[in-house]
């Protein structure tokens, strides 16, 4: 059974100006369209998670999972609740994708599970090689297993909210990605970076 995937859109977007910023246009849709077209045909069933009216997205056709959560705890949150989904569903694993970060890899859900596998754990975290500092992890791209969903949810109550941490104490695993030329999970968070965005997409494998 492939994974669930969850999408990470509830982000406050302050750079931005605040709203929706998986909404902003990119080449002919959207920020979010593009990752949905990415991750859809790597998982088993999807889902998006965001805060506020859902309704907002029922063009998407995606669940909308909110916050279970109170007050604004990050990524885990967001994670916490697709699990708390992919429980529903039936599924063992949810993989994670951050809405503002349209040029990630196709093979992303291969890589982690083969990184899980790999090094004997659950939970496997994406990280850009960088030829200077090594891996560089981004905690929003992951593989977590919904058995882990408890813990979590702990954790976040007692005030955890930096990803690593938790993965950390988890022994997640590493799946590396090489520049394509450009760091693959480039994400926006700025004007200027919307703007790069259409470039790069002219030249996105």
């Amino acid at each position: 059974m492939k994974p669930a995937g969850i999408i990470l859109a509830g982000g406050q977007a302050t750079r931005m100006g605040g709203g929706d910023k998986g909404r902003l246009p990119l080449g002919d849709g959207s920020l979010l369209s593009h990752v949905i077209d990415r991750l859809a045909p790597q998982v088993g069933s999807m889902a998006l998670n965001a805060n506020g009216d859902p309704a907002r997205f029922a063009d998407t056709g995606l669940p909308v999972l909110p916050d279970s959560i109170k007050g604004f705890a990050g990524p885990l949150a967001g994670v916490l609740a697709g699990l708390d989904w992919a429980a529903e569903q039936g599924a063992t694993h949810v993989v994670s994708a951050a809405a503002d970060t349209p040029f990630f890899p196709r093979d992303l859900v291969d890589r982690l599970l083969i990184a899980a596998q790999r090094d004997g754990t659950d939970i496997a975290l994406a990280a850009t090689l960088d030829p200077q500092r090594g891996a560089m992890r981004q905690p929003t791209f992951g593989l977590w297993p919904v058995a882990l969903r408890d813990d979590l949810r702990a954790a976040l109550e007692d005030g955890l909210r930096k990803v690593v941490l938790w993965t950390d104490k988890h022994g997640a695993a590493i799946a590396s990605f090489a520049p394509t030329p450009f760091d693959p999970f480039f994400n926006v968070n700025t004007p200027d970076d919307l703007a790069h965005a259409e470039q790069l997409l002219e030249t996105a494998p």
